[in-house]
């Protein structure tokens, strides 16, 4: 019986050894593939001074994004309106600004410049540009101050003007439509 239990007791320890083994030779498991449908989420490290991002909006900073606007583009469009709301006042109007230029905001110490337009809006990783000449998802690059000190400096979407859009406690600045030259 003794020499039973000693046999038992030597497999065992030989089990366990073998089993321990065959742990450390077999390779890392290879990452999840995932299908184009499930595409993993990946949150990128966030240092703690900073704030965390985000895993919607696009990390490539602004300054490195190139904006394309194609010559036709640029001959087909001269100014864009936007509607400015005064929300203490109760008062919607339509400003008329031309492309390139600055205007001062009549009752009020804003002053907005109006950079690119692009008809059919479209962004790739780190291009910006239009996928066409007509107004499908118009759009406007500006930048707004406030007594000298520039507040926003964005894109006015047309059709989504909630997108990104300037945020002001009294006013707002949305983008109505594009004039052509």
């Amino acid at each position: 019986m003794k020499r039973y239990s000693v046999t038992i007791l030597i497999l065992f320890c030989i089990a366990i050894v073998y089993g321990c083994e065959k742990k450390q030779e077999q390779p890392p498991a290879k990452p999840q593939q995932f299908s184009p449908v499930q595409t993993p989420i990946q949150t990128p490290m966030v240092k703690p001074e900073e704030k965390p991002r985000s895993p919607h909006i696009d990390v490539t900073p602004k300054e490195q994004r190139k904006i394309i606007v194609p010559s036709d583009t640029k001959n087909s469009w001269s100014s864009v309106k936007l509607i400015f709301e005064d929300r203490n006042a109760k008062k919607r109007s339509e400003l008329i600004v031309k492309l390139g230029s600055e205007l001062a905001i009549p009752g009020t110490e804003l002053k907005i410049i109006c950079n690119e337009f692009l008809p059919d809006f479209k962004m790739e990783r780190d291009i910006i540009t239009t996928k066409s000449n007509e107004p499908n998802n118009p759009a406007v690059r500006v930048s707004i101050s406030e007594k000298g000190k520039t507040i926003f400096t964005g894109w006015l979407y047309s059709k989504y003007p909630e997108i990104h859009g300037f945020e002001h406690q009294r006013y707002g600045i949305v983008l109505k439509e594009g004039i052509r030259s």
